[in-house]
């Protein structure tokens, strides 16, 4: 009896111990340091202010709120602080019904009413018409001088436009100015600084309510430089062009380039919405599939390269991206969960070469990155910060022949050596990962005083569906004053592996790393 007990006990313990080794892998990842494969800009990281009013409504719900342009509480604390964290914060001004808004100066000055957006059976979206008054341009800059943010702004490009005869989603003509003029005066006169005007929204390739076809559209870019060029003579402080703001379509991106030509577009923006519909039970899954993660990729280079063959003059830009559309996924947009989305997006998109990446949004809907009503930040707002502050703009190969679970991206560091970005979407494995460069020398010889600076993020109590991050173990939570938190690292021995458990994230600075491309 006893001999049975005991071999009983000895294979427990070897099952044990087989689980045990099954739920831990070592890893070692490979990053190319004598040269970059692409660079960023300095403010890649981006979020967008959208115009949807309270009765946005998806999937039963109405997640928008106040949080609509012309309903924010511009004179929050917590927003006004969220925003400086970044110093500066690129944000976009846009979204689907950025080309019904009429701006109220000019010949509109003395209209009576500047009515915002209400429900219109006809209209684009199910919307009619909104208006900005000036007034609200006032508080919306003076948020953004406060803050340091960087602007771009949405133009409504259907103006003078109507729709096409044949009853379909074409709309024809040429593209009215006038309006975005007196706007663009305004905004000079009272020395408001704009970063770079977009013109319209969605309307390129197929459309998704109304499209302009490539020829037209070109058209209609070089009237928007030509406008820019005259009122902002400065080059040195003259906004950027962009355009044309929709989803990438090979055939219609590449007539747009070619008819646009040099000396016109600064950047090439374009979506992506490729977690699929907000509403979809198979959301939560697909933030943690790296096969349905990657999938997105090939569009990202086609992207680029289309801008590489036809228009080398300007950069690719994601400038809206929100994972899943209709206002995202109520019960993962806001979690820890979407980081796995997100961050790898970030690092995605970076080795494409694309310079700037828009998150949609800053607030508003289920996506965003601070609470709809509380304005608190949800975890990928962190995740944002962290990037802006250790992710430089030179991006680095990487090379990584271990799991697909194992997402990992290196770039060089803001500060010194490189920061590495590591996505741990196994729900089990934790990974021991060692970080090598080309001849395989780091970190057997770093000098003293390197030690690796880790930041760690996961999600409360192990819940990745939480609205709660933890760094390095303790909850990031806004100060008294709504201050955002500071965010330090963890100091570890270089020469020791990175420990990424199960469904965490992790940034590592390796101070010590030798990448003569960052030198």
């Amino acid at each position: 009896m006893k001999l049975l007990v005991y071999l009983c006990l000895v294979l427990v313990l070897n099952c044990l111990r087989v689980a045990e080794s099954a739920d831990t892998e070592n890893a070692t990842i490979t990053v190319l340091g004598v040269t970059h494969i692409a660079e960023t800009e300095d403010s890649f990281v981006c979020a967008t202010l959208d115009w949807w009013p309270e009765n946005k409504c998806d999937y039963n719900q109405c997640p928008w709120g106040k949080a609509g342009i012309g309903n924010l509480d511009l004179g929050n604390k917590i927003l006004s602080n969220a925003i400086k964290a970044f110093n500066p914060l690129r944000i976009r001004i846009g979204g689907s019904i950025q080309d019904q808004v009429v701006y109220k100066v000019g010949r509109f000055e003395k209209c009576p009413k500047c009515p915002y957006f209400k429900k219109k059976k006809d209209g684009l979206f199910g919307f009619g018409p909104g208006c900005l008054s000036m007034q609200k341009w006032d508080e919306l800059n003076n948020l953004f001088h406060k803050t340091g943010a960087k602007i771009i702004f949405g133009l409504n490009a259907l103006r003078g436009r109507k729709k096409s005869s044949d009853g379909g989603s074409l709309w024809v003509g040429d593209w009215d100015p006038q309006n975005a003029r007196d706007l663009m005066a305004y905004t000079i006169s009272k020395g408001y600084k704009i970063d770079s005007y977009e013109l319209g929204n969605e309307l390129c390739g197929g459309g998704v309510a109304a499209r302009v076809e490539a020829e037209q559209y070109a058209k209609d870019t070089i009237a928007l430089r030509q406008l820019v060029n005259e009122l902002y003579p400065d080059p040195n402080t003259r906004p950027k062009v962009l355009g044309p703001g929709g989803f990438y379509d090979k055939k219609w991106f590449d007539t747009y380039l070619q008819a646009s030509g040099p000396g016109v577009l600064d950047a090439v923006t374009h979506h992506t919405y490729n977690l699929g519909a907000g509403v979809d039970p198979k959301l939560i899954d697909r933030v943690q599939d790296p096969f349905y993660l990657s999938e997105c990729a090939q569009t990202y280079k086609d992207a680029s390269n289309s801008v590489k063959e036809f228009g080398p003059w300007a950069d690719a830009w994601v400038g809206e991206a929100g994972g899943a559309y209709n206002s995202g996924g109520k019960d993962v947009s806001h979690t820890f969960a979407n980081g796995f989305w997100y961050l790898d997006q970030l690092g995605m998109t970076s080795t494409f070469n694309h310079k700037v990446f828009c998150r949609q949004a800053l607030i508003g809907g289920n996506y965003a990155l601070l609470n709809t009503t509380s304005f608190i930040p949800n975890p990928d707002y962190y995740g944002a910060l962290l990037w802006h502050r250790l992710m430089g703009k030179k991006v680095l190969r990487v090379k990584n022949d271990g799991s697909p679970y194992l997402r990992v991206y290196a770039h060089c560091s803001k500060h010194k050596g490189i920061t590495v970005l590591i996505i741990n979407l196994s729900k089990s494995t934790t990974f021991h990962v060692s970080i090598v460069d080309d001849m395989n020398i780091y970190p057997k010889k770093v000098g003293e005083n390197s030690q690796r600076e880790e930041y760690r993020l996961t999600p409360k109590d192990g819940n990745i569906q939480s609205d709660v991050v933890l760094l390095n173990g303790t909850p990031l939570q806004l100060s008294d004053n709504m201050d955002v938190p500071k965010m330090n690292p963890v100091l570890v021995d270089p020469k020791t592996p990175i420990e990424v458990g199960s469904r965490s994230i992790i940034f590592a600075t390796l101070n010590g790393f030798k990448a003569p491309t960052c030198a």
